[in-house]
């Protein structure tokens, strides 16, 4: 068997159905690959199964959360002639929040001391 273990992000909201009595909750990660002139995205279609897919994780699987997931890897050609990378996942942990577009809250200004006039000698002994 073989076991690939990748991070990225979700690309959309996942899919929970039920096929022949069982749960599948099925989702996209989008990898980041390469660097520079050379960077591209590769998408996993990921399949989660059974109890897994049936709890609360799949409430947390929407688009643009951090995943971190674990599995076999087989990939699947599609009558169009293209290849996608397919991974019935073993394990899928949130490692970071959504990425939101929202600004962040604003952040309060930074408190700074004023000294006291007439107290420049002392301070300037004050090592740190």
């Amino acid at each position: 068997m073989n076991i690939l273990t990748a991070t990225g992000n979700l690309g959309q909201d996942c899919e929970v159905k039920n096929l022949n009595g069982s749960t599948v909750c099925n989702f996209s990660v989008a990898m980041a690959a390469g660097f520079g002139d050379k960077a591209q995205t590769v998408w996993l279609d990921c399949a989660i199964w059974g109890k897994q897919a049936e709890g609360a994780l799949p409430s947390y699987l929407v688009k643009g959360q951090q995943v971190a997931v674990s599995g076999e890897l087989s990939t699947f050609d599609a009558t169009s002639g293209k290849t996608y990378l397919k991974l019935r996942c073993n394990a899928v942990d949130l490692i970071g929040g959504k990425n939101d577009s929202k600004p962040s809250a604003p952040q309060p200004p930074k408190q700074t001391q004023q000294q006291a006039p007439g107290n420049d000698d002392f301070d300037s002994d004050v090592p740190f």
